[in-house]
């Protein structure tokens, strides 16, 4: 893959220089944490061979203990370092979408602490393509366990601001390469088992894996190794959500005020809602969907309509977003119903308004 791209789509990437990858890295070393770009999110590292830094990414997150980081390195030859037992199929599948969105979990190797693998014999391997990412891999020698920089649940970073408005004092550098380019989580493909299996879809999809792997793995919704991003509730928006097949129909059924995520403009008007229309293209749905979820957090909705996404392979990623995040905070459902907006919730939660 080209370093100046990601799956044909151009970094738009903010350069970072040389001296804040030097000091992000020197913080790093010293057991510090650093929110970084990839092309997926922006993760929020420490030092993988650190337990009491490590302590310090499940503490800023509120993340369960059991709950597995993925280790993000600098190049395909790392794997001998973190993974044994290595599948043949692991290195094919490398030199086809790595650096990319692709991670892979394999039996760790011994020498990390437990706390992240989540005490399993697993691990989960990526190469970022992202070039700031690549930067600060390289300057670092060693991999960084990186989950999302946001808080556990929530809707994942795609800009260096929702890391600092999630995060704020408990990242000690962000390096802000721009906004991510994929904007939704990696591929997980389990090879530790007999067959190669999917935890969570992603940018690259299922027909692309099985190119390489001669079969089209299944996808396991439940099962098999801990992996990130597979609870039942996940990746939601302070503002409750739901899934709907006819916007049009089911805004004047909602609460006011509302907002709507759709795929196309209002049939019929006047609209009483705040009302979205997303692109029509699976990634480029993708790119925006989070910075989307994320802005109406601060428009004191009471509600946030979605329109379901097509049930096609190329949208299994957002689909499995968009359905997580259906699932989520409903205690704040029971918040609204008093008269405490989105806005407000978010404040509490310690969320940092545009204009805060």
């Amino acid at each position: 893959m080209s370093a100046d791209e990601c799956d044909g789509t151009p970094w738009r990437a903010r350069r970072v220089l040389e001296s804040e990858i030097v000091c992000a890295a020197g913080i790093l070393d010293r057991g510090g944490l650093v929110a970084f770009p990839t092309e997926t999110v922006y993760g929020l590292a420490a030092d993988a061979h650190n337990a009491v830094a490590v302590a310090r990414v499940f503490a800023a997150k509120g993340r369960p203990a059991d709950h597995p980081l993925i280790v993000h390195i600098s190049d395909a030859d790392q794997m001998r370092r973190y993974a044994r037992d290595i599948p043949p199929v692991a290195w094919r599948l490398a030199e086809r979408f790595w650096p990319g969105p692709l991670t892979l979990i394999m039996r760790r190797a011994p020498g990390l602490p437990d706390s992240v693998t989540g005490g399993q014999d697993t691990i989960g391997l990526r190469v970022p393509a992202h070039p700031v990412a690549q930067a600060l891999l390289k300057a670092f020698g060693r991999g960084l366990a990186a989950p999302s920089a946001n808080p556990f649940g929530g809707v994942s970073p795609t800009t260096a601001a929702h890391v600092a408005a999630g995060l704020g004092r408990a990242v000690d550098a962000i390096l802000d390469g721009g906004a991510c380019v994929v904007g939704l989580e990696s591929t997980i493909l389990d090879l530790s088992g007999s067959e190669p299996r999917i935890l969570r879809p992603g940018a690259v999809a299922p027909r692309a894996l099985a190119a390489i792997i001669g079969r089209t793995p299944v996808f396991l919704a439940t099962g098999g190794p801990r992996a990130p991003g597979r609870l039942p509730s996940h990746y939601a928006p302070a503002t409750p959500l739901r899934l709907v097949a006819d916007p049009d129909r089911e805004w004047r059924l909602g609460p006011r005020p509302l907002a709507v995520i759709a795929l196309r403009p209002p049939a019929r008007g006047p609209v009483r809602c705040r009302w979205l229309v997303m692109p029509r293209a699976a990634g480029a749905y993708g790119r925006a969907l989070y910075a989307r979820l994320r802005a109406i957090d601060h428009w004191g909705c009471r509600m946030v309509l979605v329109e379901r996404p097509p049930a096609t392979e190329e949208w299994d990623a957002v689909r499995d977003r968009l359905e997580r995040a259906a699932k989520g905070d409903w205690a704040l459902e029971g918040m609204t119903r008093k008269g405490l907006g989105a806005a407000q919730y978010a404040r509490g939660r310690g969320l940092r308004s545009p204009e805060g």
